[in-house]
């Protein structure tokens, strides 16, 4: 049996999941301000592995979402990640971020563009169609009352960078779910095992998160 470990740490929320064959046997994450990743991440695999009865010898794999998102949490998912990976002599798995984001919702039909806050009025975003296929690939964008003006189907929007734009994009056409906010490393437990089971892996040693844009120091 398969047994995974996934960390989510790509926005606001803290997330870690262990899965067998695909499903998540156990999640624990909490979303805060002030990005409390570095003391919570640690923390809280050691709390799942000794509530689901299983030891760090017990994984196959490790993965972790790859971005885009904060640079920060990125970089302290990764870095966690590797060091299980090095240590333990495990193959790493990377997740695209904004899929785990999409799977968040089912939809009958349209498009899903999940959208994570990139600051002002920038978002990192993808298209993805009823069954998560990515449709157009990864931006960081500028949205405003134009935008997607020449797509004519349902467009269900995820995300924290939603919250922005309920007064920009304001056709019937966009469908707000407000109560998707953040990815999640409960909808990683699917797609690390498909992709362990493909072997397919990065390199631990040179692997990098995908940022997107530059990491600028506020001043």
């Amino acid at each position: 049996m398969s047994v995974l470990l996934n960390i989510e740490t790509a926005t606001k929320n803290c997330s870690v999941s262990i899965a067998r064959e695909g499903k998540t046997i156990l999640c624990r994450e909490i979303a805060e301000e002030n990005f409390s990743h570095a003391e919570k991440l640690h923390v809280f695999i050691e709390e799942i592995l000794q509530e689901s009865n299983l030891s760090f010898k017990d994984l196959k794999a490790v993965a972790v979402s790859q971005g885009p998102g904060s640079y920060t949490g990125l970089r302290i998912g990764v870095s966690s990640a590797k060091g299980f990976c090095y240590a333990l002599n495990l193959p790493m798995i990377a997740i695209d971020t904004l899929e785990l984001l999409a799977r968040k919702i089912s939809i009958n039909e349209g498009i899903i563009i999940p959208m994570i806050d990139a600051r002002r009025m920038e978002v990192y975003t993808a298209f993805f169609d009823k069954n998560y296929i990515k449709t157009r690939q990864i931006e960081a964008e500028v949205i405003n009352e134009e935008s997607y003006k020449e797509i004519n189907s349902t467009i269900h929007l995820v995300g924290d960078g939603i919250m922005k734009f309920k007064e920009t994009l304001v056709q019937d056409k966009f469908i707000f779910h407000h109560d998707v906010v953040f990815p999640s490393a409960n909808e990683m437990s699917y797609l690390s095992f498909e992709k362990y089971k493909k072997s397919d892996f990065v390199n631990v040693a040179y692997f990098e998160p995908y940022y997107l844009k530059d990491f600028v120091l506020n001043k």
